[in-house]
């Protein structure tokens, strides 16, 4: 497969920049998945790579080889798109060997890589129909088996579940997780979805407004986030944000107290927050517990039951609204008065410019 390397990549449309200097390497065989708001420039970014967009400054290189001025069809590259783009009058099979068909493939060869790619991607029982007769999940199936048979240096991906259904999204996710698997290929995935990114990913690259936040695995995002903006975007549902101020900065943790006047000592390095300053206490549902002796009192606004577990909308004394993930089975209603503990360790700090203070541990997985 290919290795990619992107540096200080930037884009302008006019005087407007939207890709504002990226540096970032992709190692043969990595699953990257580039996700962020809508207009972040991640899609720009994959055309970027394409070679669908032209770079405006900086260097791309495949396999160590400067690509900026190859056209697209020179790159070794294979795009699969939101839309199918299919030829409905076109069968399966033909569909999956129109671009080895333009190349002047052999016929034999041809029919051999089709079939090959119809295994992988379990199509063998609709090669001969036609795009009408197909669910939306095996009309994309053909489009990656498109992609297949042209034996690519890297993959690309450009949202390619946002057309389907919940069902069909979950089911895709694991058949291209799978795919990457028996492929061992190079992929690059682009989605807003954040489910997504941390279910399919080996490197996560988190963007916004044109820049990259945090580059990383899953659950070193989701348990060492680098900054405010992946704290609240990475994890479903959202990280628990409360204003709070520090109160002691000693060298294996900090103490910040929270408006309700409680003091929690977080396992972080201060840095270059002092006593008194602002700061904003972060934690994840999961590390909110309902405790008769816990220190806050929050109302439960919302309880949305998941089946394994539930999740509670609460407003705190301070107004502060807060999520909390429990137990599938716990009684807790509705307008109920509950009290609640915070689990210290997993807590984070970010300083008043929204920046992590670093964590004294490290999470086992997130490596």
């Amino acid at each position: 497969m290919a290795t990619l390397t992107l540096r200080d990549l930037r884009k302008s449309f006019g005087s407007a920049e939207v890709i504002k200097g990226i540096d970032l390497a992709i190692a043969d065989r990595e699953f990257v998945v580039f996700v962020g708001p809508s207009g972040c420039g991640k899609s720009t970014l994959l055309r970027m790579i394409a070679g669908l967009e032209e770079i405006t400054a900086g260097e791309l290189q495949i396999d160590g080889r400067r690509v900026n001025q190859v056209g697209p069809a020179d790159r070794g590259l294979a795009m699969v798109f939101q839309s199918y783009a299919l030829y409905p009058h076109m069968t399966v099979r033909q569909n999956m060997g129109f671009a080895l068909r333009l190349a002047r493939v052999p016929k034999a060869e041809r029919d051999r890589k089709v079939e090959e790619a119809a295994r992988i991607l379990q199509l063998e029982p609709y090669l001969e129909r036609r795009p009408r007769d197909l669910s939306g999940g095996q009309r994309q199936r053909v489009a990656i088996g498109r992609a297949i048979v042209r034996q690519p240096k890297v993959f690309l991906f450009d949202e390619p579940l946002s057309n389907l259904d919940a069902a069909l999204r979950g089911q895709m996710r694991i058949e291209l997780s799978r795919l990457h698997e028996e492929l061992n290929a190079t992929m690059i995935y682009v989605t807003h979805d954040q489910i997504e990114a941390m279910t399919m990913a080996d490197k996560i690259v988190v963007l916004q407004a044109g820049r990259v936040e945090q580059v990383g695995s899953p659950l070193e995002l989701y348990h060492t986030p680098a900054n405010l903006f992946v704290a609240g975007f990475i994890g479903s549902p959202r990280m628990n944000m409360l204003p709070a101020q520090v109160a002691e900065a000693g060298g294996a943790q900090t103490t910040v107290a929270l408006t309700s006047g409680q003091r929690i000592a977080v396992p972080v390095r201060a840095g270059t927050a002092r006593p008194g300053d602002a700061v904003t206490l972060g934690i994840r549902p999961e590390g909110l517990h309902i405790d008769p002796a816990g220190p806050v009192t929050a109302s439960v606004t919302l309880v949305e039951r998941l089946g394994g577990l539930t999740l509670l909308h609460l407003k705190a004394d301070s107004d502060q609204a807060l999520t909390v993930q429990i137990e599938g089975s716990d009684p807790t209603r509705a307008h109920e008065t509950v009290r609640l503990a915070i689990d210290s360790g997993a807590c984070h700090l970010f300083d008043k410019a929204g920046q992590a203070l670093p964590r004294l541990d490290r999470h086992p997985l997130a490596a």
